[in-house]
Parts: C-alpha cells; structure tokens; sequence
C-alpha cells in the first residue's frame, strides 16, 4: 500500500514537471504539440487518479490552464489548437465522473467547464469563441457520457455478482432443506408408528413393545448421528475447510444402503422388496445420494399414507440413465405433494438438478408408484459387487 501510494505521488510530481518543461521549453511550438503533449503528460497521473480522482483533476486542470495561457498570442490568430490541451482534463473528468457520486461529478463538470470557458474567453474573441466553447463543450461531454457508460457497467457487474450470490444462497438453502428433511422424515415416521405400536401392545404383548422401543432408539440414535455429520459438514464448509478436512463420520449414503434402509421400513410393518438390474458400477456422488434419497422419502410415504403391509423398490443401472421405481399396492391417492408437505417436491427438485425426470401418482389398478429416472455418465467399466 505504501509503495502504491509512493508511485502514485511520483507520478504527480512528475507530471507537474513534464507540463512546466513543456510551458517553458516549447513555447513557440504549435498548439497541436502542446494538445499531444498534455495527452501523453496526464497519464502520468493514473496512481492520483486511481486515489484521489479530484486532486488529479485540479493537477489537469492547473497543468493544461498553464499550457494554454502560456502560448505566445502570435499564434491566437492563426493555430486553432491552443485549448486542445484541456482533452487530457476532459479524460481525467471522465475517470471523476465514473468513480465518484453524482453529486461530486456534477461540481467536477461545472467547476472545470467555468475554468475552460474562463480561459476561452481571456484569449478567444468573437466566433473563434463560440468554435472554442462548442468544441469544449461536446470533449467534456463525450468524456462525461464514456464515464456514465464505464459507471453503469460497473454498476451492473456488481448487481450481477449480488444476484449471483442470492441464487447460491438460495439454492444451498433448498439443498438443505431437501437433506434435513428426506434425512429426518424417513425415521421419525419410524419412531411415530413404532410409538404407536408400543403403546397399544404394552400392557398386553411387552415383548413386542420392548421390540418398539429398542427400534424407535435404534433410529434415533441413526437420525441424532445424521444430523451431526450434516452440522460437522456445514461448520466446516463455514469455514472453508471443507475440502481439506473430512468429517471422520460415516460417508453419505447411497443406493448400497438401501437393504438397510429396507430393514428399517421394515420395521416399521412394511416389508421391502428391493431388485436390482442392470451392470452395477460406481456412480458420482451427488446421483448416488439423489437416487437414495427419493427411494427415502417414496419409502417414508409408503409408511405413512399407504396402509400396506409391503412395497416393491426396483433399481435398474441402464447404459444411459439410472431408474429408480418404488410401488406399493395401498390406497394410493389420499397424498400429494402439495397438500401434505415437500416430498414429491423436493424429490423433483433432485431429479430435474441432475437433469432427471421423476413422476409420481396413483396407479390404475390400485397403490402408488414413484419412478424416477437420472441421467448417468459414461460407464466406468468396473463392476461392483452388491454389498
């Protein structure tokens, strides 16, 4: 920051310089000279720009005031060009106009144009004037109008970048949204219908609500242990360690889960027939979790809704695509999505984020069938072995 700020400093003293010597050294030379001569000087004054836009403006404006003012009047006459030296005030106007507030900029523009028109005035006459003046004023204008256009795209970056934001945030809020609830709806219907079951047999079949309430511990136990892993990983990812520190918890699940999965409906009074076809191989991460959690959640309404004592889940590994179907044969219509929360929703959510399709609705001949089908990538050509 120091030596920034040196080298800012060293350019204005420099420049201050350059325009003294070409005051003093090329006086008789034409006013063109001066005017390219100004050009070249002021972009030594970009690090002052860069800090202090205003100050570097005054520089300009004294910089170029002397320049013209110190033309011989020999030339008044004849050389046209002894105010082109105000296009380099015209240019650091432009960088003010861009970088600072509207109401700074509007001071900046009056102040340099009553400066210009000042100095017009002591050494033009008649029409040479109103030429002079017109000319002046349209540079400034052109400069002012490139500075506006600079200020507006930057303005927009930066409204782009905020939305940009917003839309991850968004979309990290309905990613968790999904996690928390496919993770935590699936055991608590367990817990419900097991407590259920515990308090209707305890006072007649204690053995069966002992067998209750060890499953209503086992998954909660299962469920407290997921939520953990989920805070471990938000913390960490919080603090941008995500990628350099795994959680020492167990990994995300998948579709190898699902035989556990089974045995927890299961054990809720609703027997899980899982069939699986197709070439198994292994499958990136975020597909493998998406199909897990939409056979989690079809499994959670089949408990909860369908008043069946048992469930087909089909999984099919094709060449192209991964299909997922769960179907039951209960009542199948007395739920959806809309009415009763965000299952089908946010199994949608998933399938359309890995460009999938998923359809769910009751079937004619009675119950309800959840299928969803998931783009895969090329096959990896390694088969796995079913867990």
């Amino acid at each position: 920051m120091t030596r920034s700020k040196a080298v800012a400093w060293a350019g204005g003293a420099f420049y201050l310089l350059m325009m003294g010597l070409l005051v003093a050294g090329t006086a008789r030379a034409p006013g063109m000279v001066h005017g390219l001569g100004s050009l070249l000087a002021v972009s030594m004054l970009a690090g002052v720009v860069r800090r202090m836009p205003l100050l570097a403006l005054a520089m300009a404006l004294v910089g170029s005031t002397a320049v013209a003012a110190g033309m011989p009047s020999a030339t008044h006459g004849s050389d046209q060009g002894r105010f082109l030296s105000y296009l380099a005030v015209d240019l650091v106007l432009g960088a003010v106009v861009a970088t600072r507030a509207r109401r700074t900029s509007i001071g900046a523009v009056a102040v340099s144009f009553v400066v210009q028109l000042l100095v017009m005035g002591s050494f033009s006459y008649g029409n040479d004037l109103i030429v002079n003046g017109v000319l002046a004023l349209l540079a400034m204008a052109a400069s002012c109008m490139a500075g506006l256009l600079i200020r507006q795209r930057r303005e927009h970056a930066a409204a782009l970048r905020s939305q940009e934001v917003a839309e991850a945030v968004t979309a990290e809020r309905l990613r968790l949204a999904r996690e928390l609830h496919d993770m935590v709806a699936h055991s608590i219907g367990i817990i419900a219908i097991q407590a259920g079951v515990g308090s209707r047999v305890i006072q007649t079949q204690p053995a069966e609500a002992r067998e209750a309430l060890r499953t209503i511990e086992a998954t909660s136990r299962q469920t407290l242990s997921s939520l953990r892993r989920t805070l471990v990983a938000l913390r960490q990812a919080d603090r941008g360690a995500l990628a350099s520190q795994r959680s020492p918890l167990e990994p995300s699940p998948g579709l190898a889960d699902v035989e556990r999965l089974a045995a927890a409906t299961a054990d809720a009074g609703v027997r899980v027939e899982v069939r699986r076809t197709g070439e198994r191989r292994p499958l990136p991460a975020d597909i493998d979790l998406a199909a897990y959690r939409i056979v989690q959640e079809a499994l959670t309404n089949v408990v909860r809704h369908a008043d069946t004592g048992c469930c087909r889940v089909a999984i099919d590994f094709g060449d192209e695509e991964l299909s997922v179907e769960v179907v039951d044969d209960g009542r199948g219509a007395p739920w959806n999505g809309s009415a009763q929360g965000f299952g089908i929703v946010g199994m949608r959510e998933r399938a359309g984020l890995l460009n999938g399709h998923l359809s769910a609705g009751p079937r004619p001949e009675g119950g309800f069938r959840v299928a969803a089908r998931l783009p895969l990538p090329e096959p990896a050509g390694v088969a796995v072995d079913a867990r």
